[in-house]
């Protein structure tokens, strides 16, 4: 059974007095806010260090250890690009160029409600915070009951491929680190809405590392990360250390649901689980 951290407050898991999350309109929040804007429009990502505490952090990576053999590992070989190629593009195309990726992700109907993890998702003051951050307006979390929210575990091996999301943003909570390894690399803007720089994404892709940089994804740091067009991968894990990254899915419209392909590959099944496993507390 995961932690119960039922009597845990917010203040327990969220460092208030470096983010204070319940008063947004405060100078404290502004000036949070105010950076993180500054930083989303510099590089497409906005690194929060600090925000779980150091007892949030240890209670975090219990209840993680405890929801890993949930987990369901997937791999192959995928392109940057996350979707099916047209191989009728020349030789050698970014497009074409492929890549290993393995990962194990634990989905939200798994994941129990005295989660630390889904507490903070669920909690509304942080998604004030990250909604203000974005400045798109009104954010909502998925209505996907495998997707909404993940605890992606990454283990010897493991690794994902370059790559650019298929979401204008996304939100994680790195939890715990890699012996060695399991480092978020950036290549920041690479390509935009009318240029694909194709060029420099094959660069990239075939060892180029000018242009890359390492987000230091230390525990308890909460990222908001435009990867639509920021190439970016993780780094092959290696050492008998989980990776543990929380993955908090939001959207600037209700009710975002995956498709069947997708949860059949990320969670091994299209169809949440009508009573949990054995052994298994009910969400």
């Amino acid at each position: 059974m995961a932690t119960d951290v039922g009597f845990l407050e917010l203040a327990d898991l969220v460092d208030l007095d470096r983010y204070p999350v319940n008063d947004l309109v405060g100078a404290t929040a502004q000036a949070v806010i105010a950076g993180a804007r500054a930083q989303l429009a510099a590089t497409g990502a906005v690194e929060l260090p600090g925000f779980a505490t150091p007892r949030g952090v240890d209670t975090l990576v219990d209840d993680a250890e405890v929801l890993a053999p949930r987990a369901h590992h997937s791999g192959g070989e995928g392109t940057a690009y996350l979707e099916f190629p047209d191989f009728d593009l020349p030789k050698g195309h970014p497009r074409l160029q492929f890549a290993p990726y393995a990962v194990a992700a634990v989905g939200y109907d798994v994941i129990p409600r005295p989660s630390p993890l889904r507490r903070l998702y669920e909690n509304d003051a942080v998604l004030a915070l990250i909604a203000a951050i974005l400045d798109r307006g009104s954010l909502y979390r998925y209505g996907d009951p495998f997707g909404a929210l993940n605890l992606a575990v990454m283990s010897d091996g493991d690794q994902l491929q370059w790559h650019f999301d298929q979401t204008d943003f996304v939100v994680s909570l790195a939890i715990q680190s890699a012996d060695r390894g399991g480092d978020f690399e950036v290549v920041p803007r690479i390509r935009s809405l009318d240029d694909e720089r194709y060029r420099v994404v094959a660069a990239v892709l075939d060892g180029d590392r000018a242009g890359v940089v390492t987000l230091p994804m230390t525990p308890g740091t909460l990222l908001v990360f435009e990867g639509r067009h920021s190439l970016h991968r993780v780094s092959p894990i290696e050492g008998p250390t989980l990776r543990h990254v929380g993955l908090l899915a939001y959207d600037t419209k209700p009710g975002t649901m995956g498709s069947d392909l997708l949860r059949r590959d990320r969670y091994g099944r299209t169809e949440p689980f009508a009573e949990p496993p054995d052994g298994w507390p009910a969400p």
